[in-house]
């Protein structure tokens, strides 16, 4: 009998070891039912029940980027070693997560996160279910979790790998609905029928398969990934062009030393649903809301006027992988301001032609100091509920120990967000002359060319790389 029950708990440890390791095969669809019992009075519950065996995992989650909200410690001239992330950078959406963390955080991997008292070393803060609910009826909201003590424990026992209802819960409708900041992510995505991806529709990928992660740290550029240049994942991690899987066809192939696989494979984004393209907080408080359509404002009260557009066509620029970030007391250096300055250059070898969504937006600025504001936009000093900025400013200033004049104006931004997914069949890729001839996308002299390279030649022909 002791043999028996030896074999039975070695079979367990095995799979719990191999589920955590997130090696694929059966160990995605571990059964949990016996493992995890409830009832469970609240999902802090549930997260102490997988700590029970998961306590190595746990640990790697404390120092993930999904859970810090910052990248890893790099070098920036002026500053020395820093880490950048949603924390500590700003966005001309909803502009900064300082004081609003009750709103913004209903997308992190924990709960509590309400202001900066968050304990981020208890790991009894992390929320386990948000990335491995398998039931699909886990979500959060500012709020917090509002299922059901049954509706817990089937979520409990239903845990596996994320998949894109995962993901998507936060990704796809971040900023605060569905589109709403990539264009490129959307909950489209989740209709395979829709064939708008072709790795997610039409061959069925979870995120998964291209953002692999390793101790929880997961690749993918984002805020911290573009600013360091590290943690990245590329289309040729999969499609290897020295193998001669990526173009059969030479001239095709010549093109990837200058051209994104994204710049020909993705013509445009936001091509079920709208995606915010403008924000002009200047004009919030001053009337009432005005509909686009019935999922839309074209004006809203609390947020001010808002551009909505769809099928929207990429701009391009070079760029190197790498970005330098507006963060947190840096001086306004030029009008509009660049929320990011990508870095790369036609001079540049590792500079590829990429595409962009170009987000502008319109944000609160100190006047006297000469730095972009952190306005709180929520709760009862936010201004949503006074439509008082200099309110908003106080508070939100207080909670990152930065001085607040007094004196507020507004500024035009600019945000260039990389465009990655809606990746089309070869069969819809560009053809040569959506580049070049005439009425080509690409103004090539814009990009540094003394013309269309098919006539003038290629950078390395015409010497513009600088080694």
């Amino acid at each position: 009998m002791k043999k028996y029950l030896a074999g039975i708990s070695l079979i367990i440890l095995l799979t719990v070891i191999l589920f955590s390791q997130g090696i694929k095969s059966d160990a995605e669809k571990v059964d949990h039912s016996d493992m995890v019992t409830g009832p469970f009075a609240a999902p802090q519950d549930v997260t102490k029940a997988c700590l029970g065996c998961h306590e190595e995992q746990a640990a790697d989650v404390l120092k993930s980027r999904h859970w810090l909200w910052l990248g890893d410690e790099f070098e920036i001239k002026g500053k020395g070693l820093v880490k950048v992330g949603k924390k500590n950078s700003f966005n001309n959406s909803y502009i900064n997560i300082n004081s609003n963390e009750q709103t913004c955080s209903s997308c992190h991997s924990g709960f509590g996160w309400k202001d900066s008292t968050f304990d981020f070393k208890n790991p009894e803060n992390i929320d386990c279910l948000i990335c491995h609910d398998n039931s699909g009826t886990y979500k959060k909201s500012p709020a917090g979790v509002t299922l059901t003590v049954a509706e817990l424990e089937k979520a409990a026992q239903s845990v596996g790998r994320p998949t894109k209802s995962n993901c998507g819960n936060c990704h796809f409708e971040s900023g605060g609905g569905a589109s709403v900041n990539h264009g490129g992510l959307e909950l489209a995505l989740l209709d395979d029928s829709k064939k708008l991806d072709v790795h997610m529709n039409v061959k069925g990928f979870n995120c998964i398969n291209c953002h692999k992660s390793e101790k929880h740290q997961i690749k993918g550029a984002g805020h911290s990934s573009m600013a360091a240049g590290i943690n990245k994942i590329a289309c040729t991690d999969c499609h290897d062009n020295d193998k001669k899987e990526i173009h059969k066809n030479k001239v095709l192939g010549k093109h990837l030393s200058a051209i994104a696989c994204e710049s020909c494979h993705i013509p445009d984004i936001a091509r079920e649903n709208y995606t915010l393209t403008g924000w002009d907080w200047s004009t919030a408080g001053l009337k009432d809301d005005i509909k686009l359509d019935e999922n839309h404002l074209s004006y809203a009260k609390n947020r001010g006027d808002l551009t909505w557009e769809k099928n929207v066509k990429p701009v391009f620029r070079w760029h190197n992988g790498k970005a330098d970030y507006y963060m947190l007391g840096d001086k306004i250096d030029s009008k509009p301001l660049y929320i990011n300055k990508l870095n790369g250059s036609i001079s540049d070898a590792g500079s590829r032609i990429s595409p962009f969504k170009v987000m502008k937006g319109k944000q609160i600025f100190d006047k006297e100091n000469n730095y972009l504001i952190v306005p709180n936009l929520f709760g009862d000093s936010g201004f949503g509920s006074n439509f008082d900025w200099n309110k908003a400013s106080e508070s939100g200033m207080k909670s990152v120990n930065l001085a607040y004049s007094g004196k507020y104006d507004f500024v035009e931004t600019i945000m260039l967000q990389p465009i990655n997914h809606f990746v089309t069949p070869k069969e819809q890729a560009a053809k040569c002359t959506k580049c070049h001839g005439k009425s080509g996308m690409l103004d090539w002299t814009e990009l540094g060319y003394p013309g269309d390279p098919m006539k003038n030649g290629s950078r390395v022909k015409n010497k513009l790389i600088k080694e």
